[in-house]
């Protein structure tokens, strides 16, 4: 079983257009200092949103955060406005949910409802950023959002419901134990988010929805509570993410698309998404398509990244109640020094299983010199009898492994693959 031609490895010239296309917006240069709005250490929320509000009114520029600990209340970007957080400053958010009123439009785990707005949030801009070496701090912890993760069942329930029975948006007020987003542009194009420390989120950290033009880079991102996802692009198009470092409590980076209902309302797929040169810790998957992804996911391109210390280096996940698509996903050049458990999963029979009523599908799927320095597992790859993973291949690939692979209903093709140092010649000798 072989792979395509190696020397025109298929798909990876599309990388090099969205890499072209997608550019990070430019702002006039010109500074609104927040202390020149009123804004004192102690309660600098006043002041950072009448500077934002001037530096919008003025046709744009840069909201400058100086060197201090900045306690804040949740801040709205609006257009044309660049948010620095200079070198030695950091933005303490507050912890009372009242602070972050009136409810806006946002989802939760790929469901549409109105809740408390994100500790940074922006609907419908266009030219938006944050830069600048300084910290954001959601001051997260057990005793403010994290302890809601054990308190939110019933209500997720009940918009899970909502969302199913077609309830409109409206009337789908929550704004209790739903925990909101830190960094989350709602439709909005050209976005920067660039250099800032991430800490103690109260939930998924840099959260993109349905947006354009998004770049991502130079982030370091460490936090890890209850579902702490680094980076979650959710039904965006058009995506660059580089030189990230992410420790997070759940997945790093996860591309998703909306869930269930909503996602197949929606219908707007993660698509033309590039990842360079990051390197991604802890704790679930360090790249991870779904488990949101009834809208679909496509043209997904990693190269040059370092794993170590997540369960999975890929992680697919859907079932027959997610559904959607997930095709034309590239890994090159990946280094992997220790993986807990699959260096890939995609197993369409996790969670729910076989009982929805969506069929996944998963095709087009390659990596190519990637090495793995130790995992428990290098595969596991289920599909269904009527609907198999298509098209999953393996190109100058080494793992060193404990245990077999697991593959089932699965077209997989190899290439110059070794396990713990022997020459694979048949799909056998991977299980």
């Amino acid at each position: 079983m072989t792979a395509p031609d190696t020397a025109h490895p298929a798909g990876w010239p599309d990388a090099d257009r969205i890499l072209a296309g997608v550019r990070p917006p430019a702002f006039p240069a010109v500074d609104f200092p927040i202390t020149a709005y009123g804004a004192v250490e102690a309660n600098a929320g006043p002041g950072i949103a009448a500077a934002i509000a001037a530096c919008h009114a003025a046709g744009g520029g840069r909201v400058v955060v100086p060197p201090g600990r900045w306690h804040t209340t949740g801040i709205r970007l609006l257009s044309s406005v660049e948010l620095h957080v200079s070198e030695g400053a950091t933005l303490l958010f507050s912890t009372d949910p009242a602070d972050y009123l009136p409810l806006v439009e946002t989802r939760y785990e790929g469901l549409d409802l109105l809740n408390h707005a994100p500790l940074i949030y922006a609907h419908g801009c266009t030219d938006i950023a944050i830069t600048g070496t300084g910290t954001l701090d959601g001051q997260g912890s057990w005793h403010s959002w994290w302890q809601w993760f054990n308190e939110c069942d019933d209500e997720f329930r009940t918009l899970r419901e909502q969302s199913w029975y077609g309830v409109p948006l409206e009337d789908r007020v929550r704004g209790t134990r739903l925990r909101s987003s830190f960094v989350q542009p709602y439709d909005c194009t050209n976005v920067l988010i660039e250099g800032v420390t991430v800490v103690r989120s109260p939930f998924w950290q840099i959260h993109p929805v349905l947006c354009r033009n998004v770049t991502i880079r130079d982030l370091v991102i460490d936090s890890q509570g209850p579902n702490n996802d680094g980076i979650d692009l959710e039904s965006c198009r058009s995506v660059v993410v580089s030189g990230c470092v992410i420790d997070a409590g759940d997945d790093c980076i996860a591309l998703k698309s909306g869930r269930e209902a909503d996602g197949l309302r929606v219908g707007v797929p993660t698509e033309d998404v590039l990842i360079e040169n990051c390197e991604l810790r802890v704790k679930y998957g360090a790249i991870t398509l779904g488990s949101d992804l009834t809208g679909g996911v496509r043209n997904v391109y990693v190269r040059d990244c370092r794993i170590g210390g997540p369960y999975f280096a890929l992680y697919i996940k859907t079932n027959a109640v997610r559904g959607g698509f997930v095709e034309n996903v590239y890994l090159r050049d990946i280094t992997v020094t220790d993986v807990l458990k699959e260096v890939v999963q995609c197993n369409f029979h996790r969670g729910e299983g076989e009982t929805g009523p969506l069929t996944p599908s998963v095709r087009n799927v390659e990596l190519r010199g990637v090495k793995v320095e130790h995992a428990r597992n290098a595969l596991l790859l289920r599909g269904y009898r009527h609907a198999r993973i298509e098209d999953f291949r393996l190109v100058d690939c080494a793992f060193t492994v404990d245990q077999p692979s697991t593959v089932q209903h699965t077209a997989l093709s190899f290439d110059n693959v070794t396990v713990n140092g022997r020459p694979v010649t048949d799909v056998h000798q991977i299980r």
